[in-house]
């Protein structure tokens, strides 16, 4: 794109260069990071154009959307030229996306691998800065009862009671069990504290007949199996 039109608002560049006439004629695939988020900012500032800040909040969050899902409103109106309105725009996109992936999940309801577990939980814990403990419930089958939290922490880690995790297990007649939990930093690899966590909670299973078929540690659209890894 010629330097020009960087010092232009959208409406003054030329049609092939503005993000919603070349999503409407390319495609919405042809467009950036940066362009998508300029259709929703819609207007840009005397000093820089829609497209710019939109690229600018992306720097801020080191290009990567899952970041930028994570920021709250006030945190999105920092940056320069993102007032409430383009912020609760963006956020509400984001959600929007985040909601259109939780709904393709039902079509499986049958876990047979560690990512139909993490399809299924990642809805739930994606895009937390806060530590959460979750359980997916399920039956003889390997197919989905129920997804229950069990508790939420700060960013460093959550307190979880086994005793509560095979309470629910028993009220909602579940045969197998899997765990996760999300590290907000994104590093997926476990703890010593996961690791001797996972361990009693998988003896207690064995103990009650209900086996923890895997344990999931989800961070920024990835995760890590404690069972595809030999941990349990």
């Amino acid at each position: 794109m010629a330097d020009h039109n960087k010092r232009k608002s959208i409406k003054e560049w030329a049609e092939d260069d503005q993000p919603r006439e070349k999503l409407v004629n390319k495609g919405r695939e042809t467009l950036s990071d940066a362009e998508l988020l300029a259709i929703l900012i819609s207007t840009g500032t005397k000093e820089m154009s829609a497209v710019e800040l939109g690229r600018n909040l992306l720097q801020k969050v080191n290009n990567n959307l899952a970041d930028l899902s994570k920021l709250t409103v006030k945190e999105m109106m920092k940056n320069k030229g993102i007032g409430l309105a383009k912020a609760v725009s963006i956020v509400a996109a984001l959600e929007l996306g985040m909601r259109r992936r939780a709904a393709e999940v039902p079509v499986k309801q049958q876990v047979n691998s560690s990512r139909d577990a993490f399809e299924m939980m990642y809805p739930s814990l994606a895009d937390l800065i806060y530590e959460e403990f979750w359980v997916l419930m399920l039956n003889h089958a390997h197919k989905k009862i129920s997804l229950h939290q069990i508790s939420e922490g700060g960013q460093a880690g959550t307190v979880v009671d086994p005793k509560k995790i095979f309470k629910l297990a028993l009220e909602q007649n579940a045969s197998k069990i899997i765990l996760c939990h999300n590290h907000p930093s994104g590093n997926l690899r476990p703890s010593d504290a996961d690791i001797k966590l996972t361990e009693k909670i998988k003896n207690a299973g064995i103990m009650l007949e209900i086996p923890v078929l895997d344990h999931l540690i989800i961070g920024d659209d990835n995760y890590y199996s404690f069972a595809d890894n030999g941990l349990l």
